[in-house]
């Protein structure tokens, strides 16, 4: 029976499975994240062989089909370059290679279309029309317009708490919060550890959860921000595809949307009632390696038994 090596390659952590072409899941593994854009191509694919190997316990090829859906794949160029090295290192057979939001999209709706939007350390929407036509971004940071995500969230609430601390901006209790979570005098003695590298700068997504959680004014304003955000992306891609008047499912995925602030979920939903009354909204609650596992079974053909059984595998 054929097998598929199911790979979810985020930011922070990556994810693999390996699948029989029946959709039982064989074994599973988490390595650290998917970093090309950081650490370079080759390293990047690194962490999937070591990660599947340790899982595994065999050398590659680990299955006859390898579906990845990746970080940093965000432009034509970067899964064409992943996927010639998935391919030279022998991973696989055969290799398919997209962008780590359409996992989201693949675990949280079975119509195989709809929208997705992410929001974890950084955030971006991609989205899959009926007729096939596809809708993304490119997802390179603030120079393609992206705002919002853990770790910018971060650098907002300290940008605010140094502000509010030195003058320039409104008082704002976002200073105790940074003071209280790195134990430090001022808000501005956390910059300064922050720019020697003492503090390593993606533990400024660490402030995230408390400021979703936080009544401060200014916290509000950007957690406002935030959910307007969310609506942005997935309306922007909704009207891309054609979508505006059709029923569609809306994938909303990501550490900062599924951790549950009920302030931040409740604006998002308002958007889209006003902006996209035929969305559905569903807060994802299968893993992504479940998305990548289910493009790797419709490249095996699998039939419905199979996705049955593998998103079966990987309920929470």
């Amino acid at each position: 029976m054929r097998t598929v090596l199911a790979v979810d390659g985020g930011n922070s952590k990556t994810d693999v499975a390996l699948l029989r072409e029946d959709g039982s899941v064989l074994a599973q593994g988490r390595g650290p994240g998917f970093e090309p854009q950081t650490v370079g191509v080759a390293a990047a694919v690194d962490v999937v062989a070591r990660t599947a190997a340790a899982a595994l316990r065999i050398q590659p090829p680990f299955a006859d089909h390898v579906a990845a859906y990746l970080a940093g794949a965000d432009l034509p160029e970067e899964e064409a370059a992943l996927r010639t090295e998935f391919l030279r290192r022998g991973l696989g057979r055969t290799v398919e290679v997209g962008n780590d939001t359409f996992a989201l999209l693949r675990a949280g709706t079975t119509r195989g279309w709809g929208v997705a939007v992410v929001c974890g350390a950084g955030v971006n929407a991609a989205g899959i029309g009926p007729d096939g036509r596809v809708a993304r971004f490119p997802a390179l940071g603030r120079l393609t317009g992206d705002w919002g995500g853990g770790q910018h969230l971060g650098e907002e609430v300290l940008w605010n708490a140094v502000r509010a601390e030195d003058g320039r901006g409104s008082p704002t209790e976002l200073v105790s919060l940074v003071c209280g979570h790195f134990r430090a005098s001022s808000a501005t003695d956390v910059a300064v550890a922050v720019h020697r590298g003492d503090i390593p700068r993606g533990r400024l997504a660490e402030l995230t959860v408390p400021l979703l959680t936080s009544s401060d004014p200014v916290a509000l304003g950007l957690v406002a921000r935030l959910a307007a955000e969310v609506c942005l992306l997935g309306c922007s891609i909704l009207d891309r595809l054609e979508l505006g008047n059709i029923p569609t499912d809306v994938v909303l995925g990501g550490g900062v949307l599924t951790g549950g602030a009920p302030q931040l979920l409740a604006a998002v939903e308002s958007g889209y009632t006003a902006r996209a009354p035929f969305a559905t909204l569903r807060v994802v609650q299968s893993p992504p390696i479940l998305g990548a596992a289910r493009l790797g079974l419709d490249h095996l053909q699998a039939d419905n038994a199979a996705h049955t059984r593998a998103t079966a595998a990987f309920a929470r």
